[in-house]
């Protein structure tokens, strides 16, 4: 049963020691029935609200929210745009705590009416902005709530765990809740500091002179903590014409790295809260609010039936094995094609390299027959090397020598010299030296096996 405006006046003089109250209201706070509140007016003129929690259940609200107003110390509302409620006093303890905080101004707008355009939903996505670019120190040092990605993400499959085991989630829900839940990209995200489930029925507006819209202030904190921001932009989800503008305010006023799947996770996580709606009406064996939480469950069921939180561009495995089946088969080919070109003939270059081989050898045969040849000549006609002491000369004996015919002319029957080979001497008249006909024969030699070599290389190419 809800607490009446003078009780909670009665409650709040304990917490406002040597101040009293001249007057008092009743206040209706968009808190989901969480706390009981009211509007007090205090004896030195300032009006200021007074709030107990609603049941025992509530009561660690309270107390969260009186925690996290705590840690907004005034270095860190410096950092904020608008205002944050401050703690004026407060007493007492679980049902019968009672938190005395300031009053913000302001109006609120109810998410189906916030309007697309600038204005509105620019600022509040700017005013959502600067609260997850505060220090995660805030936190940290109070020691609030800290959940990285990772235990983001086991919360979200311990409460899919719940849900499913009551039995009333329809099949294709929970699949498509199961499929984001394995979406490895949806949960990568840098953690922020977060009001923890934040609506619009928290953000206060006022117009300025212009009749411009701006965020006045913020007054739910109780789930201040360092976790997923898109979790204070799940109410989007109830606000369809605004939800773009909500989006760019958001990314204009950010200063953090963008955030891919921002509104995919946000998506999530609004429906979610229809989960959390069944498991604590089957938790807690309330049949009305689990049919409630049946009938809309049935409802976004057929609202997204083949949809997905993430649309993803990769095909599964049916479409994939659909496309193999389509390819035709191509048989393996047997040639090797390993090192070979347009330019490359491998027999070809074989015989190339034998040709080579042989002419190398020929080559060398012939330049060493003639520099035999040169000392043999040296030797003969008394040519002494450079180094020695010069002598006499030698007469040149030409006798027994016949010189070659020429053109026209006949000496008798004879032979034709083979190319490159000296005037042989007469029948009659042999030489003594041997040294020169040896010279001469391997010079001979030597020429035959590089015209054969030439012979062969310009066969076996014509054969190729």
């Amino acid at each position: 049963m809800a607490r009446s405006p003078l009780t909670l006046a009665a409650s709040a003089t304990a917490a406002l020691p040597g101040i009293g109250v001249t007057g008092v209201a009743s206040l209706t706070e968009n808190s989901a029935g969480r706390f009981d509140s009211a509007l007090l007016s205090l004896a030195d003129g300032r009006s200021v609200v007074a709030r107990m929690p609603s049941s025992a259940e509530t009561a660690a609200d309270l107390a969260a929210e009186s925690r996290a107003l705590h840690a907004l110390t005034s270095g860190v509302r410096a950092l904020l745009p608008f205002a944050a409620p401050e703690v004026i006093g407060e007493n007492g303890s679980g049902e019968n705590r009672v938190l005395v905080v300031d009053v913000v101004d302001g109006y609120r707008i109810d998410p189906g009416e916030l309007p697309k355009g600038p204005g509105y939903a620019p600022a509040i996505g700017g005013a959502l902005a600067a609260v997850h670019a505060l220090p995660v120190s805030v936190v940290r040092t109070d020691g609030l709530p800290v959940r990285a990605p990772e235990q983001v993400r086991d919360d979200v499959e311990r409460l899919l765990d719940r849900a499913d085991a009551t039995g009333r989630v329809p099949d294709g829900l929970m699949m498509r809740w199961r499929r984001a839940l394995h979406e490895s990209d949806l949960w990568r995200f840098e953690s922020a500091v977060v009001l923890g489930g934040a609506t619009s029925a928290s953000i206060l507006l006022v117009d300025d002179a212009d009749g411009v819209p701006r965020v006045s202030g913020i007054l739910d904190w109780s789930g201040l903590s360092v976790g997923d921001p898109a979790v204070d932009l799940r109410w989007l989800a109830s606000a369809p014409t605004a939800i773009d503008d909500v989006y760019d305010g958001y990314a204009a006023s950010g200063e953090r790295s963008p955030d891919p799947l921002l509104r995919e996770r946000a998506r999530l996580y609004a429906e979610l809260e229809f989960a959390k709606w069944l498991v604590h009406g089957h938790d807690a064996g309330e049949s009305e609010v689990v049919a409630d939480a049946v009938a809309l469950l049935e409802a976004l069921a057929d609202g997204v039936r083949g949809d997905h939180i993430v649309a993803s561009s990769r095909s599964d495995i049916d479409e994939a094995l659909a496309l193999v089946e389509k390819v035709p088969p191509t048989a393996a080919s047997a040639v090797d094609t390993s090192m070979q070109t347009d330019a490359y003939d491998p027999e070809a270059l074989s015989l190339y390299l034998s040709a080579e081989r042989d002419r190398e050898a020929a080559a060398a045969a012939l330049a060493d027959a003639r520099a035999r040849e040169a000392r043999g000549i040296e030797t003969e006609f008394g040519v002494s090397d450079a180094s020695e002491e010069p002598g006499p000369t030698a007469p040149i004996d030409l006798e027994g020598w016949t010189p070659a015919a020429s053109p026209g002319t006949t000496t008798g029957p004879s032979t034709p010299p083979d190319d490159d080979v000296l005037a042989a001497p007469s029948t009659g008249e042999q030489a003594d030296d041997t040294n020169l006909h040896d010279a001469v024969d391997d010079e001979e030699d030597a020429a035959r096996a590089s015209r054969a070599a030439l012979r062969r290389w310009g066969v076996d190419r014509n054969e190729a």
